[in-house]
């Protein structure tokens, strides 16, 4: 092999690294943030003046020689590279990593196992008794961030001792909460096998597993645990493969079998209703061409004939006054909603005896739904065509959003909390911190809002009390 010009072809990404002997032998493994400049920075001695070829450590001038071929493997991120790096290390025991195996000061991700519901952090020194240890790892930051990325998708303990009451972590999604009985035990065990598989290296096992799982929910019709199992393989898909380029044409085409329409839905037109408690209500309509945004061709919308809160009547305003405007027809129209919203959309364009197809994409469990059809589509997480609507439907909800936030302004926004005995500014500002929106406070829980500083389970009862409406409706989006 031509080492020179081999190494011209590495990927510019992060990944992990191989050096073999002629032998075939692993004898040194190691990560990379880009993969080509790491790994030429070892030959450039060889080009280089006689000062730094004297400053190359004598180890690596040995390894370089006897460098008969190289093969790597990509990753997402250098904390990934990291992981499988650590992984590689401990399956090959290549002769050049040795220090890694042997030196006690690297970092190690260690495991109270002794305890009912284990304790996962990154430590230094001799294992202990009752302590499970995975690693070592060459840095101790980038392990933090790689383990970090991992409890996004499989929520784990970190605390020194079980709390009282459930803390920050779990209210936003980084802790199971095994202190108020959240989680059984096997369910917290099981969760953490997933967990060691994933920093051995074993991604793809954990993937597969979690994929049969999630087709057999949804054939159960166990939608919102297929749903979260469709998270976590997203979410994990994305942590353990390198970024893939998105192709319009390929999620158009799939999105036109899917819902078996006559042509590619070149033109797609999004829509999405936002508003406290019917007031200020708004709707917003996006479109899309060969799945890139067309902003000159958004449409917001001032609703104008619902005062009460009715999604629904409020979907079928919007609608009907975007097409009794001669204006180009879309080929689908994407509705950002459940079952109930597409079928007000539908029954617009019936009415106005316009044929197009309509898709409701409902935000919970990432379910597409068809009028006419009485079980919603659920697909997996790697869809294009899934995609794609994603993309329309976040844009015509953040369309939506920012076009009611201008209507109402920063003073409608508190005006709701302002009216509350009790709460001050600091109190208000906390809740707004913490929640986003009045509208998020108002469909929280009294055990959230009590873990705000300064809001006890009165206050917090207090707060609910006075953000719903009278005759005991919801506000906000279901």
């Amino acid at each position: 092999m031509d080492l020179q010009k081999f190494v011209r072809t590495l990927p510019e990404t992060p990944g992990v690294y191989f050096m073999k002997d002629a032998q075939g032998k692993i004898m040194y493994v190691g990560k990379a943030i880009n993969i080509r400049k790491r790994v030429a920075s070892y030959f450039q001695f060889a080009e280089g003046t006689d000062s730094a070829r004297r400053t190359r450590e004598p180890k690596t001038r040995i390894l370089v020689r006897q460098i008969a071929s190289i093969e790597f493997v990509q990753t997402a991120t250098e904390a990934e590279a990291l992981l499988v790096e650590a992984s590689c290390i401990k399956e090959w025991k290549p002769k050049y990593n040795i220090e890694l195996r042997d030196d006690k000061s690297y970092p190690l991700i260690k495991v109270t196992i002794q305890e009912e519901f284990p304790r996962i952090f990154v430590g230094r020194g001799e294992p202990e008794p009752g302590v499970k240890v995975i690693g070592p790892f060459t840095n101790a930051a980038l392990l933090r961030q790689a383990l970090s990325a991992i409890r996004r998708i499989f929520p784990f303990r970190t605390c020194r001792a079980l709390p009282k009451r459930a803390c920050l972590d779990y209210y936003i999604g980084l802790c199971p909460a095994p202190c108020i009985k959240k989680i059984e035990r096997e369910q917290y065990l099981q969760m953490l096998e997933k967990v060691f598989k994933i920093l051995e290296g074993q991604k793809t096992q954990v993937l597969e597993e979690l994929t049969v799982q999630m087709k057999e929910d949804s054939k159960a019709q166990r939608y919102e645990d297929a749903a979260r199992l469709r998270d976590q393989i997203a979410a994990l898909t994305e942590l353990s493969t390198r970024p893939r380029r998105f192709l319009p044409s390929d999620a158009l085409d799939d999105l036109r079998r899917l819902l078996n329409l006559p042509a590619l839905p070149r033109q797609i037109e999004g829509f999405d209703i936002s508003n406290i408690h019917g007031r200020q209500a708004v709707g917003s309509m996006v479109t899309f061409r060969d799945g890139k945004a067309d902003r000159s061709s958004y449409k917001k919308f001032q609703i104008k004939t619902v005062s009460q809160i009715d999604d629904y009547a409020m979907m079928r305003e919007v609608v009907r006054r975007r097409f009794l405007q001669d204006w180009p027809r879309p080929d689908l129209v994407l509705i950002d909603g459940g079952r109930g919203h597409a079928a007000a959309a539908k029954e617009v364009l019936d009415e106005l005896k316009i044929n197009l197809p309509v898709v409701g994409l409902a935000k919970e469990f990432e379910q597409l739904f068809l009028p006419g059809r009485s079980e919603p589509i659920l697909l997996p997480p790697t869809s294009k065509a899934l995609h794609v609507l994603q993309r329309v439907r976040d844009e015509a909800h953040r369309f939506a959003i920012g076009y009611h936030r201008r209507l109402r302004g920063k003073k409608a926004l508190r005006s709701a909390l302002d009216e509350i005995p009790g709460v001050g500014p600091r109190r208000r500002r906390d809740l707004l911190v913490q929640f986003g929106s009045v509208d998020a406070i108002q469909n929280a829980s009294v055990e959230e809002l009590s873990a705000i500083r300064g809001i006890s389970t009165n206050t917090a009862e207090r707060i609910l009390r006075c953000l719903t409406p009278k005759g005991g409706a919801e506000g906000g989006r279901s």
